[in-house]
């Protein structure tokens, strides 16, 4: 089978990678250049623009999109959308707003073009391990890129799946990484407070080890911490300054509309908002406060 792959970061080559090894066909476009020529020296054909890379193809044509959210994927998709035809298919891999992902499905059934929105999670470790892939879309769509999906995924049967109509992968997808966002938070406070209590002099790798067998609380996550405490177990080399993406924020936003709680995920998600904060203004005022109503001591800047 052959795909077209529009977007060659380090996930999108990874992908591609992938699907070559798997004996796919892979049509590659990257407006970095040098991002195209790498893959093409593994095997890839490569193309010099997305009007080049639609005409490497026969219909019906499958192209996947790892471009990042928002104006990139709607730029790009209203570009390949006016080179394809009836029923051809655009997969977006990317960490779109599910909403967004309705509407473009929408759009393009317009035109007779079918969209499907893949969830994808596994990060730098996908080409070796596999990638989970949450699907949205037309179902007749999603068995047709099949061998595509099974090919990405860490095996035949498992990680990956047709999990709803348009929109439905995204939201999958988004609903997950609120749940890595409270997973990540809760094992970065246990540690912390296993470091704070001095007196024992805890070896934190050595527990992330001990945690990696048999514990409750063993995970992939854990097996990453483990590694990173072994590489630096004081962290001396990170700063304390935490991104966020986005779905974090949807996903709390979406409980809000829901009436659905989420503390842990909404807690987590402000954790990353303090941790930017090198004066933040809020402590400083609470600091204000306890010192007039109760004459409290306040450290001054310096």
């Amino acid at each position: 089978m052959e795909i077209g792959m529009i977007g060659l970061g380090r996930m999108g080559s990874n992908m591609a990678r992938r699907l070559m090894d798997g004996s796919h066909r892979v049509v590659v476009y990257d407006p970095i250049k040098e991002a195209t020529e790498a893959l093409v020296a593994q095997g890839a054909t490569g193309s010099v623009s997305i009007t080049n890379l639609v005409e490497k193809l026969a219909p019906p044509r499958a192209i996947w999109l790892m471009v990042p959210s928002g104006e990139p994927t709607e730029s790009t998709i209203d570009t390949v959308a006016a080179e394809l035809s009836q029923g051809d298919v655009v997969i977006d891999g990317g960490n779109s707003n599910y909403k967004d992902s309705v509407r473009r499905a929408s759009a393009l059934l317009e035109k007779g073009i079918n969209f499907l929105d893949a969830g994808t999670s596994g990060g730098i470790w996908g080409l070796k391990e596999g990638y989970c892939l949450m699907v949205g879309g037309d179902i007749e769509a999603f068995h047709r890129m099949e061998p595509i999906f099974r090919t990405l995924a860490p095996s035949l049967q498992d990680g990956y799946g047709h999990v709803g109509p348009s929109g439905a992968g995204h939201f999958v997808k988004m609903v997950h990484n609120g749940i890595e966002y409270g997973l990540m938070q809760a094992y970065a406070e246990g540690f912390e407070l296993m470091q704070a209590k001095r007196e024992f002099n805890l070896d934190l790798p050595q527990i992330a080890e001990i945690w990696r067998y048999g514990s409750v609380v063993r995970s992939w996550l854990l097996d990453l911490a483990a590694a990173a405490l072994k590489e630096d177990p004081k962290l001396e080399s990170i700063q304390p300054y935490v991104e966020d993406s986005g779905e974090g924020r949807w996903t709390v936003q979406e409980s809000i509309d829901l009436a659905v709680p989420a503390p842990v995920m909404a807690l987590s998600l402000q954790a990353r908002f303090r941790s930017r904060q090198e004066q933040p203004y809020g402590a400083k005022l609470l600091a204000a406060l306890r010192q007039q109503f109760g004459g409290h001591r306040v450290k001054k800047a310096e």
